[in-house]
């Protein structure tokens, strides 16, 4: 049948079930936005208050369901600022498009106005991206998009298509997307056994768990293989939910603010079977100091993390679920007793502390988890308040932690909050907020209230830049430059004021009180929580130290 550019982007769309779309409109993108009125019973818009934080809603709803996001920009401006959530994205493996209109094809190059070459300035932070000049090209081309998007590692591809091409006529023919195949290629039978004799000749295994065993759905798969092998297990922060939090083989999150238990675990074991990690600088502290008594076996989808930031003796490259099949078919059960029993004495020796009295973010998180019963979402901003919700919350399933960790995205929460509250519509979505980054994106607020969504956004209010003055108390005798916030900004009013609930909590029974009012009113609601501006991260790994150095506020005291 013949159809416009305009009407090929929706019937593609519809081709991948896409039901919700987050974005924006303006004029380049007014013939596609026009068809969407169209179709507005089969694909839900979501408006949001900025292009940000559509594109850190497709994100936080691709990050909740495992399917792609969508997101959608008009030229120039608009376009730039989908910008730093397809790096966002793009650093934590997120399948994401951007669809994206420029100015036509005969203005292109000539600076017309809102033009800008978006192809070209998210070439280092896409998987793949397009400028498609042809209509006969569209349909095509936005399937390979999804295509790329979700195969292998996952991550976030761009379409950009100028505004004289959705307004031109073509053949369209309806075509059913194929089904995605894991990873599995080049998993060789040598490397699985090769594999198996490393573990089976260690007396002291860790694993480490990273974001691939989340993408890759291998939550059964890894429980069968750490209990096969007899193993404690630490993870990564975007690791958290592959292996259960509450599991007595866990130790906690590893790196530079990991627990010292799964630090000094890693430090002494003789194995590290590193399943979808990326070796990150937080995690491994000094490299040259990292793991230096163990072997390192590294299971990975992406040829080019292996060797790339730790060096391996051994790797395999393919699916994390698939590979854990493969080995869990072919190794024995083993017991480490003793080892376990070392480790576990870390654990009991340093647990993570809360301090006793007086309101503060492990309290809170704390908190959350016993008032939610462990059974929310919880989408967290960065900094310390994100570093709490890491340690505190106790994640029991894959895909209930929604943060930005590579990139490291002041502002990402909220938007993130919104799309996995769209996606996850019977959860409790909690977004964990730092007062700074709350401030980057809080318009997002009335986006949520005029979807009528029930998501919490808890603001660990401390006044300053958390994480940043943490460091130059510590690192920068106490220069705090540009890091004080306390300038009067009434949260309860600004939230009450975009049309959502407000409370102000100043202690531990206020808290508790104004979480549970949240939670039963199934409403958009803000709780502006004030604890001091001193309060810090711990334990914590010096810039530059080992992971085996990590540190505490006892330990600094001793000094």
């Amino acid at each position: 049948m013949q159809l416009t550019g305009a009407q090929i982007i929706i019937e593609c769309l519809k081709e991948q079930k896409v039901d919700t779309i987050f974005g924006y409109p303006g004029g380049a993108i007014l013939n596609v936005y026009d068809e969407l009125y169209q179709h507005r019973d089969e694909i839900r818009h979501i408006l949001t208050s900025h292009e940000q934080g559509a594109s850190h809603a497709a994100d936080g709803y691709a990050r909740s369901t495992g399917r792609v996001g969508v997101c959608m920009a008009t030229s120039g401006p608009g376009a730039t600022n989908l910008v730093t959530g397809i790096a966002t994205a793009y650093m934590d493996s997120v399948p994401l498009v951007a669809i994206t209109c420029n100015v036509g094809v005969p203005l292109l190059g000539k600076d017309s106005f809102q033009e800008v070459d978006i192809a070209g300035i998210t070439t280092p932070i896409t998987k793949h991206n397009f400028i498609i000049k042809d209509v006969e090209k569209l349909a095509d081309t936005i399937r390979r998009a999804f295509a790329i998007a979700a195969k292998g590692r996952p991550g976030p591809v761009l379409v950009d298509i100028p505004k004289d091409v959705t307004a031109q006529v073509c053949e369209y023919t309806k075509a059913e997307p194929k089904p995605q195949e894991r990873f599995t290629e080049q998993i060789t039978e040598s490397d699985l056994q090769e594999a198996a004799a490393m573990i089976a000749a260690s007396k002291r295994p860790y694993v480490f768990v990273g974001g691939g065993a989340v993408i890759s759905g291998a939550s059964s798969e890894l429980k069968e293989f750490v209990d096969k092998i007899d193993a404690p297990v630490c993870d990564t922060l975007m690791g958290k939910g592959a292996f259960c939090g509450t599991d007595p083989k866990y130790t906690g999150m590893l790196g530079m603010h990991g627990t010292k238990a799964s630090n000094f675990g890693v430090s002494e074991c003789d194995l590290l079977i590193a399943l979808g990690v990326r070796f990150s600088d937080r995690v491994i502290g000094n490299a040259g100091k990292f793991a230096r008594q163990a072997k390192i076996l590294q299971i990975d989808i992406d040829p080019a993390e292996i060797n790339k930031n730790i060096m391996a003796d051994t790797s395999i490259i393919g699916d994390i679920k698939e590979t854990l099949i493969r080995l869990n078919h072919i190794l024995k059960p083993m017991k480490h007793s003793e080892w376990l029993a070392y480790v576990d004495a870390y654990t009991q020796k340093y647990p993570l502390k809360c301090q006793e009295e007086g309101l503060s973010g492990p309290f809170m998180m704390d908190t959350v988890y016993r008032m939610t019963k462990g059974e929310a979402l919880i989408v967290t901003e960065v900094g310390q308040h994100q570093m709490w919700a890491a340690q505190f919350y106790r994640y029991a399933k894959p895909r209930t932690l929604i943060t930005s960790g590579g990139l490291g995205t002041m502002g990402y929460g909220l938007g993130a909050a919104i799309g996995a509250q769209i996606a996850n519509p019977d959860k409790q979505v909690i977004n964990i907020a730092g007062d700074g980054c709350f401030r980057m994106n809080m318009n997002e607020i009335a986006t949520a209230v005029r979807q009528k969504l029930p998501l919490i956004e808890i603001i660990v209010n401390n006044h300053v830049l958390g994480m940043v003055r943490q460091w130059q108390d510590l690192f920068y005798e106490k220069r705090y430059s540009a890091t004080v916030l306390d300038d009067g900004m009434d949260y309860v009013k600004l939230a009450e004021a975009m049309g959502a609930k407000g409370y102000r909590a100043a202690s531990r029974q206020e808290f508790e009180e104004a979480l549970s009012m949240a939670l039963a009113s199934k409403e958009t609601s803000v709780i502006d929580c004030v604890i001091g501006c001193d309060d810090k991260v711990w334990p914590m790994v010096a810039p530059g130290a080992a992971i085996h150095e990590a540190f505490t506020e006892e330990d600094l005291a001793k000094k």
